[in-house]
């Protein structure tokens, strides 16, 4: 696995050598970011299942200017230490060992606000629509958030406003759904 572009393109990743997580691929990386950038000029984004930090550390490497990655694996916590030190990018990114749900509570009492949050939970864990309450009802994103949903086909949720659905697209057996969060409604 490697960054795909920006400032850090071609640099390796490591990946968590687990069962319990599924990187993305490096094609349906490159694939999801040209549907939601591809580039940046700046913002904070939330990796909140993140595996070996993939996501996230593509964000960064395509200008968002800060990161919180939230795994409750260890494997997966020392894999997303040891990725961003390599890359030299630790002032511009916070990890976080905890449960997806400790980490969202976390955030809403610090008053921190997302612009691109990236949802790539276990397989049928169908927690997307509570997870997309919560960060509304707490404030949590901007307008204009971007909301990337990676799950099975099967999986895809409904959302309603303030969600708008952006794209979706199907890999095999995954769906990504590009969610965009607004007040007012969209075409």
């Amino acid at each position: 696995m490697r960054v795909i572009a920006g400032k850090l393109k071609s640099r390796r990743l490591k990946t968590v050598d687990s069962h319990l997580t599924r990187p993305t691929t490096d094609k349906n990386k490159e694939n999801l970011f040209n549907m939601i950038g591809p580039y940046f000029e700046g913002g904070i984004c939330l990796d909140l299942f993140a595996g070996s930090g993939g996501l996230g550390i593509e964000a960064i490497s395509r200008g968002m200017d800060k990161l919180y990655s939230v795994d409750k694996q260890y494997k997966a916590y020392q894999v997303i230490q040891d990725n961003v030190k390599t890359l030299g990018i630790e002032e511009c990114v916070c990890i976080y060992k905890m449960d997806y749900w400790k980490a969202l509570q976390q955030f809403a009492q610090t008053g921190i606000k997302f612009d691109l949050v990236f949802l790539d939970p276990p397989y049928r864990m169908k927690a997307h629509l509570k997870i997309l309450e919560f960060l509304n009802e707490n404030h949590l994103l901007n307008p204009n958030c971007i909301i990337v949903i990676e799950d099975l086909h099967e999986e895809i949720i409904e959302v309603h406003q303030p969600f708008f659905l952006k794209k979706q697209q199907s890999y095999g057996i995954t769906t990504l759904q590009i969610i965009e969060y607004g007040e007012e409604c969209h075409d």
